[in-house]
């Protein structure tokens, strides 16, 4: 799906934009202010073939012999990403995996923040997580709206996994982590990333086999 303004960019060469940026911090937090493209594809475990068509999408920039300046680079990829600044998302399914994704400090430092939590069962919720972010799912609606929400992460059961992602496209969310073991029917114009732990297992498992 193309976003208006930004250039229309495989699923794939999303996923490794978000790895390279993850390095291009790590550069400046140790104080490196220009990197090589082979060494940057080194770093992201790529072919620099595969990361110089990826920034093929940002023009052509670089300097020959010094390589591409860390920060420029960094930001350019944050902006089309959509994280240069902190976004809001909320999360749906309070459960073991929903109370340890709320108390995750790693999500802010990545430019999300979760403002919000729904479950069905709020008073159970809450003592898993003791989070006074926890809210009745009745409440999703007024939440997306005041804050401008436009992405959730789905950690719900499987039985209910497809009800509360009409609930989240109905009430304006366009961006679905999901967490639960199947394939959401959504409209068009909501995007999601499936995240199915069992399936990451079977391929690692096929991998080490003798």
């Amino acid at each position: 799906m193309k976003k208006s303004g930004k250039p229309e960019i495989p699923r794939k060469a999303i996923y490794r934009l978000s790895i390279y940026l993850r390095c291009l911090q790590r550069l400046k937090t140790n104080g490196i202010e220009t990197i090589s493209s082979d060494a940057l594809a080194k770093a992201a475990g790529v072919k620099s073939t595969q990361l110089r068509k990826d920034l093929t999408y940002f023009g052509q920039f670089g300097t020959r012999g010094l390589g591409y300046d860390v920060s420029q680079l960094s930001g350019m990829i944050s902006d089309l990403l959509g994280t240069s600044s902190l976004q809001p998302v909320i999360l749906v399914g309070v459960g073991n995996l929903g109370a340890a994704l709320l108390t995750y400090r790693g999500f802010q430092e990545e430019g999300f923040e979760v403002v919000a939590a729904f479950d069905a069962d709020v008073a159970e919720a809450r003592k898993r997580s003791k989070s006074k972010k926890i809210h009745a799912l009745s409440k999703m609606r007024s939440v997306v709206q005041q804050h401008g929400i436009r992405m959730a992460i789905l950690a719900v059961p499987v039985t209910v996994a497809q009800e509360v992602a009409n609930q989240l496209a109905d009430v304006g969310v366009v961006g679905i982590l999901n967490f639960a073991p199947m394939v959401l029917q959504v409209p068009d114009e909501v995007s999601v990333s499936n995240v199915n732990l069992a399936i990451e297992l079977e391929n690692l498992s096929y991998f080490i086999q003798d």
